[in-house]
């Protein structure tokens, strides 16, 4: 796999993912990921990773990621960061006091949203491998012990909305939207069978909404959004893969992400001043991806500009209504052509995926 890494690293990467929480991901030691971390840290590039866990499992997933930084010297990015603050700060806090090249992005939400069997399944499962593990949910060797890890899930399956469910049978009847315990009350059957149900009829596909648990809190978004490390994100996923736009029941973040931050951390908090706003929201992240020549406005910078009305922007979508668009931003150009005008697209797209030069500007 480091063989694979360093042939991987040309010209134009930006970065070393991983994604710990997610099988295969989730079972890589320590020292292998040591090792691949290394070759990113050899090019100058980000670790940016997807921890192992989040809420009361972020101070331990935390401290690893900083371990791998301590043991390469790899900057390092954590995506979606959430949990209690106070602790969560503290880490962060001590890791840039060490000398740590640490940042993370957050959303301004209390839900999450992933694929079902990631929320739901064991890790020892295959889920990588959808006919494999589908198979291992019907066998009854593993039976038992998928039924006494589903029976710990009680206080999951409250907090569980489903998204989308590809392949459902019409017959069972609409279920994007609802929470899993109507389902399963629908269904006469217990919400653990439900989401196999679910599970099975999409392939493993299925996608869910489900809110966190009572160590997310108001105040921890807020605190943490105000925090020096911090970038805006909002880890959306627009559409299911493969399907309709207008399928499915998806998170509001996708929508209303950024014009939320607007409306909550400047307007309404003061915790943000409209400059604070442009770092969190724009500049970091280019500096943190190393592209230059993008997230400010400056002579020879491309020309991303977004025009806000400070008085009026603010997020519109919901979870009942996801797709609704956010208000009080009227105009935006990429590289110097407007995209939308007045509040309506104008059909253009010249938007392109980006990748760092040599010489430090952006290439598409």
């Amino acid at each position: 796999m480091v063989a694979l890494a360093r042939r991987g690293f040309a010209d134009g990467a930006v970065g070393l993912s991983t994604g710990l929480e997610y099988v295969p991901a989730a079972w890589a030691q320590e020292a292998e990921l040591v090792a691949l971390v290394a070759v990113a840290a050899e090019h100058g590039l980000p670790h940016v990773s997807h921890m192992r866990g989040y809420e009361d499992q972020a101070g331990p997933a935390l401290t690893e990621l900083f371990r791998l930084a301590a043991a390469t010297g790899a900057a390092t990015h954590v995506s979606h960061l959430h949990g209690p603050a106070g602790p969560i700060a503290a880490l962060l806090d001590e890791a840039r006091a060490d000398g740590l090249d640490v940042t993370f992005d957050s959303y301004p939400y209390l839900r999450g949203c992933s694929i079902l069997a990631m929320v739901a399944l064991p890790t020892w499962l295959p889920l990588a491998d959808p006919d494999a593990t589908l198979a291992a949910i019907d066998d009854p060797e593993h039976g038992v012990r998928l039924r006494a890890h589903l029976a710990d899930l009680d206080e999951l399956w409250p907090r569980v909305t489903i998204a989308w469910v590809p392949g459902l049978d019409p017959g069972e009847g609409d279920v994007a939207g609802h929470a899993l315990v109507d389902v399963a009350a629908r269904w006469r059957v217990p919400p653990s069978e439900a989401a196999l149900r679910v599970l099975r009829a999409s392939r493993l596909r299925a996608s869910c909404v489900f809110a966190q648990p009572p160590t997310g809190t108001a105040e921890s978004v807020r605190a943490l959004a105000a925090h020096p490390a911090h970038l805006a994100g909002s880890d959306a996923v627009y559409q299911p893969v493969g399907g309709h736009a207008d399928e499915g029941r998806p998170h509001p973040r996708g929508w209303g992400a950024f014009a939320r931050f607007l409306a909550e951390q400047v307007r309404a908090t003061g915790d943000w001043t409209w400059h604070d706003a442009a770092e969190h929201l724009a500049a970091r992240a280019a500096r943190r991806f190393g592209l230059t020549d993008r997230g400010r406005v400056a002579p020879g910078a491309v020309a991303d500009p977004v025009l806000v009305d400070p008085d009026a922007v603010t997020d519109r979508a919901t979870y009942d209504a996801p797709r609704t668009p956010a208000v009080g931003i009227d105009d935006v150009l990429v590289a110097g052509t407007p995209v939308l005008a007045g509040g309506e697209l104008t059909g253009a797209r010249p938007g392109r995926g980006l990748r760092p030069t040599a010489r430090g500007r952006t290439a598409s």
